[in-house]
């Protein structure tokens, strides 16, 4: 995904657009510029940060606003943030813009940066698998991500021709509703995902809006489309099935590919939607993928 324009450097955003705290920290995210590492590792769960961040040699900064726990600190040489989103694309929306602005908007000047830095950004998460094979407690890999959401509808972008191909193959076959959101398609960075899809399964992750209904699900409330994973699970684009369900993938994809920003998801299965499976201990999977991601991409 690419951006259709952008804000040019030496451009002034007033403080209602770019909103930042009394010490100079960006609004939501609570951190400056200097708490910022090149590797972000971005985790849907708060308590999971200390998970990864006990594994550091040092542990420099430590931030708490909201849903919102970052600790910053040094892995076998490399500076590292580890960074919890929360739940959803909305909070995913919140997460890349700030991460962007502390790389690439001068905060005190209030204008965008000449040279951008480019993040390598990683989501380290918990997914629903949609094809039967794949079993409970194993990794997939995001290729890329099928935004069942709203979020990227509202960026000036344009997709890749492999975008394009994949979201109209998708539209084609899977006879979408009318009722639902258009879909947009979103690729991750193709060096990561080689990376840390060796020896996993790799695929097209179906990001929801929801959890229940748009997963699906059937508590007391009636999902308006029958038969909804069933369509996602019979997809199949050029060798790449939808393998996963979760809620952060797209908006992760999308806004770091406008962005100018390396990104990929890997989660671990807890659940098996068509087996009606769910992990007997997935903390254990969790911290496996941990140790998988820090070994791939820092090095042990």
């Amino acid at each position: 995904m690419h951006p259709i324009l952008l804000t040019e450097p030496g451009v002034e955003l007033p403080p209602s657009e770019l909103i930042l705290n009394p010490d100079g920290s960006i609004y939501h995210l609570a951190l400056r510029p200097e708490h910022l590492g090149d590797v972000v590792l971005i985790v849907g769960d708060p308590g999971r940060v200390a998970l990864i961040s006990q594994r550091f040699d040092a542990v420099e900064h430590r931030s708490q606003n909201r849903e919102f726990v970052a600790h910053t600190g040094t892995y076998h040489g490399r500076r590292i943030t580890v960074l919890a989103t929360g739940i959803g694309t909305d909070n995913i929306d919140i997460v890349l813009n700030e991460l962007d602005a502390l790389a690439n908007i001068d905060l005190e000047k209030r204008t965008p940066r000449p040279s951008p830095r480019a993040l390598t950004i990683i989501r380290l998460g918990t997914c629903g698998a949609l094809q039967e094979d794949i079993p409970v407690d194993q990794f997939v890999v995001s290729h890329s991500g099928l935004g069942l959401d709203n979020v990227l509808h509202y960026y000036a972008h344009e997709q890749t021709p492999a975008e394009t191909r994949l979201w109209q193959a998708f539209i084609e076959k899977a006879d979408w509703p009318d009722n639902l959101p258009a879909p947009y398609v979103a690729a991750g960075d193709e060096t990561l995902v080689g990376l840390l899809g060796q020896g996993n399964h790799v695929g097209i992750t179906a990001t929801s809006g929801g959890f229940y209904a748009p997963q699906g699900r059937q508590l007391r409330g009636i999902p308006s489309v029958d038969g909804l994973n069933e369509r996602l699970t019979a997809f199949e684009h050029e060798g790449l099935r939808i393998t996963n369900y979760e809620m952060e993938t797209s908006a992760l994809y999308g806004l770091s590919g406008l962005l100018g920003h390396k990104a990929c998801t890997i989660c671990a299965v807890v659940a098996n939607r068509l087996r009606k499976e769910y992990s007997r201990d997935h903390r254990a999977a969790i911290e496996r993928m941990i140790d998988l991601v820090l070994d791939r991409v820092v090095g042990g």
